[in-house]
């Protein structure tokens, strides 16, 4: 089984032979791959390493996390599998030291929420408890509802 490590604080000008050079003692076990922008062909500050097994990601991480590539100190971690619906441009998701699932997520302006259909809110239905307002603004919300009401019936 391989084991995929998130590299990241990769410098912008970087070439996937650079980058294949620092691993050079680990070569026949490690493959390497830079995530570029579509449209300028550079790096977009991570990668990801590959090696053969645990022992030699172990190993990996202890040599070269915090390593010096171009004025940069790169970070490496083992990454998270990718979710159904990401794709491999967006920034991984490192492990996390916790246990407690992140909030939130990698959202493209304009993307689909990957088939989730139970974040979609219902617009549509008449019904004023089928939306529910944002808990962070729910005192406001209550204070303008007083006003407006006051409003309504002053007029």
């Amino acid at each position: 089984m391989s084991i995929r490590l998130y590299v990241g604080n990769l410098p912008k000008d970087l070439e996937r032979q650079e980058l294949e050079s620092v691993f050079a003692d680990f070569e026949p076990s490690v493959s390497t791959k830079i995530i570029t922008d579509r449209k300028t062909g550079k790096c977009r500050g991570f990668g990801f390493v590959t090696v053969k097994t645990d022992e030699e990601a172990d190993q990996l991480i202890e040599k070269f996390n915090g390593y010096q590539l171009k004025d940069s100190a790169i970070k490496i971690e083992k990454a998270l599998p990718r979710t159904k619906g990401e794709d491999e441009s967006a920034p991984p998701r490192p492990v996390a030291a916790t246990s407690a699932p992140s909030q939130g997520g990698n959202r493209r302006k304009g993307g689909s929420n990957g088939g989730n259909k139970a974040n979609k809110r219902s617009t549509t239905s008449s019904e004023p408890e089928a939306v529910q307002p944002d808990p962070r603004w729910a005192q406001d919300l209550e204070k303008l509802k007083q006003l407006l009401a006051a409003q309504a019936a002053n007029s």
